[in-house]
């Protein structure tokens, strides 16, 4: 495993981590999360990714079980959590940025962790109805209490995150260090471009999620629609729709040939693609078997396979590669 800091922060990340939307508390059995974990921790994974609208905090309280059995020294491991939706409740102030919500949503996901503070925290979606310095304000008050130890977005524009950072620098409090975005071969404009200045100003460490576009990039949707997977689940009509295309299966069935020809799986090959990114701190898997955890782990050695030339080929199959603006 390699490490790498997040952002221009001091903690060292393991460039793959393991996510747990749509799988713990939800997709697959707590014994089945539990062998993933360890498969993940004793091959260097550090980071776990969770949140609170993750199977309406089941999710939370699952990680956190298994977190407490397992008995790793906390000083070993690094979580997250993130707040926004809610773990379910639909009042008015049981979600969104406010200072009510982010204080109450922090308590609830400590006690669902069985935890003392978490390492990350995470606004999962920029929130309209709140001024960002209510929430730059929340996020610091937390640092200070120890209840968190760095704070970052998920989903946020370029724009709102400097935002953020503005308000933070002229009243001297912690700004955020990170940013989850979806980043994957079809889905580059915000990583590759919206963030490039960020990532030299400010410093920006990214905890991408979707790396294998909901499976689609594992190449498993390339022939029929397979049973037991998260694209064939109840509510996510919009991924499916979003990714299962006519169009992305063309340009799949290319990588996988490609990956083949260097002897790689097309997960893997991927990933690895995502790695290449020196922008992208980690990398989160969701895998919901465990042979599949152990296929993606492959990725970090085979980045190596990645030349300029395959790289090139990649880019040539893709046909997508962002156009940045002159400077």
């Amino acid at each position: 495993m390699e490490y790498t800091n997040l952002g221009k922060s001091g903690l060292q990340i393991s460039r793959l981590s393991l996510g747990s939307w749509l799988t713990f508390g939800k997709q697959i059995g707590d014994d089945v999360a539990e062998r993933l974990m360890d498969i993940a921790y004793d091959n260097g994974i550090n980071f776990f990714d969770n949140a609170e609208v993750y199977a309406h905090g089941k999710s939370e309280e699952v990680m956190g079980a298994i977190l407490k059995k397992k008995n790793w020294s906390r000083d070993s491991y690094i979580v997250s959590s993130k707040v926004f939706f809610g773990a379910g409740g639909q009042l008015p102030t049981q979600k969104g940025l406010s200072r009510k919500h982010i204080f109450e949503a922090c308590e609830q996901a400590l006690k669902r962790f069985q935890l003392d503070y978490v390492d990350l925290f995470l606004c999962h979606r920029p929130d309209k109805q709140t001024p960002i310095e209510e929430t730059v304000w929340s996020m610091h008050q937390l640092i200070m209490q120890g209840k968190i130890l760095y704070w970052g977005t998920s989903e946020w524009s370029a724009q709102e995150i400097m935002e953020a950072h503005m308000f933070a620098k002229q009243n001297h409090l912690i700004g955020p260090i990170v940013e989850q975005p979806e980043y994957n071969m079809f889905t580059r404009h915000k990583v590759e471009v919206e963030f490039s200045q960020i990532y030299k100003t400010v410093g920006l460490g990214t905890t991408i999620w979707s790396p294998l576009a909901s499976g689609i990039l594992s190449g498993k949707y390339n022939d029929a629609f397979p049973t037991d997977t998260r694209l064939g689940m109840d509510g996510l009509d919009w991924l499916k729709e979003k990714n299962l295309t006519a169009e992305r299966i063309s340009v799949v069935k290319k990588l996988n040939d490609l990956a083949a020809s260097i002897d790689l799986s097309l997960p893997v090959l991927s990933l690895a693609w995502c790695l290449k990114n020196p922008n992208v701190s980690t990398v989160i898997l969701g895998a919901s078997k465990e042979y599949q955890l152990t296929e993606n782990l492959k990725s970090m050695e085979a980045k190596e396979k990645l030349s300029t030339e395959i790289m090139e080929q990649i880019e040539e199959i893709l046909g997508n590669k962002p156009i940045h603006p002159a400077h």
